[in-house]
Parts: C-alpha cells; structure tokens; sequence
C-alpha cells in the first residue's frame, strides 16, 4: 500500500493557514488533540484501488480520502471547507460532497467531502 499524506497540501497552502493556523489545525482521523479549538479539519484513508497491470506490480493506488472540517458556525464551517478543498484540488479530484450535520456531543458544525489522488508506489 502506497504511503501518503494530504497534510503537506494543507500546511503549504495559505489559505488553509489564514483560517486554521500555522501550523494549521488538520490531523489524521483520531488524531486530534482533546480540547483543540475551532475550526479544525481531520482525513481519513476510506478507500484505495491498486493500478493493476497485465504484468508487473502495480505503480500507483488511487487512494480516497474523506475530509472534514468542524466549526463553530455552518457559514464558517463552509468557508473553511473551500479553503481546504482549494488546497487540494491542484493534486487530487473532489468525488463527492458528504452531508452536512452537527456532531451530537460538540454541537459543533460538519461539513464533509472526498477527494481522491494518484499516489506512486
């Protein structure tokens, strides 16, 4: 399996900086402090394809990330989600938007979307 990381996308990028910090607040899934302050953003691996040939190994995975950013705000939410989606979009290709909620314990605002990138083995 390919070893990959969206975070460099996000630390590198401006305007990721300018609403999550610097560094800024995304992490791996489970990987968030306890505490962290809004809005923050978190990815997970949800799905990989292997770029399968007739001979040889495979060179690259096709790997689909999911992303989501918590806020304060639905507006902020939002706002900071096209900013991380901004960041992303030059390396990878948007798939899907997920729904939109609120986490049940936080109250905090979710706004939820996949990419997916090449990556080299």
């Amino acid at each position: 399996m390919t070893t990959h990381s969206p975070y460099p996308l996000l630390r590198d990028d401006a305007g990721v900086q300018a609403v999550l910090g610097n560094p800024p607040r995304a992490y791996p899934f489970g990987e968030a402090p306890q505490g962290v302050a809004l809005p923050y953003c978190v990815w997970q691996l949800i799905a990989g394809t292997p770029a399968n040939q007739l001979s040889g190994r495979p060179t690259m995975d096709a790997l689909r990330y999911q992303f989501d950013v918590y806020a304060d705000t639905a507006a902020q939410a939002r706002s900071v989600g096209n900013a991380v989606a901004y960041a992303l979009e030059l390396d990878g290709h948007q798939v899907s938007h997920n729904p939109e909620d609120r986490d049940p314990e936080t109250r905090s605002y979710r706004v939820s979307f996949d990419f997916e990138f090449q990556a080299t083995r």
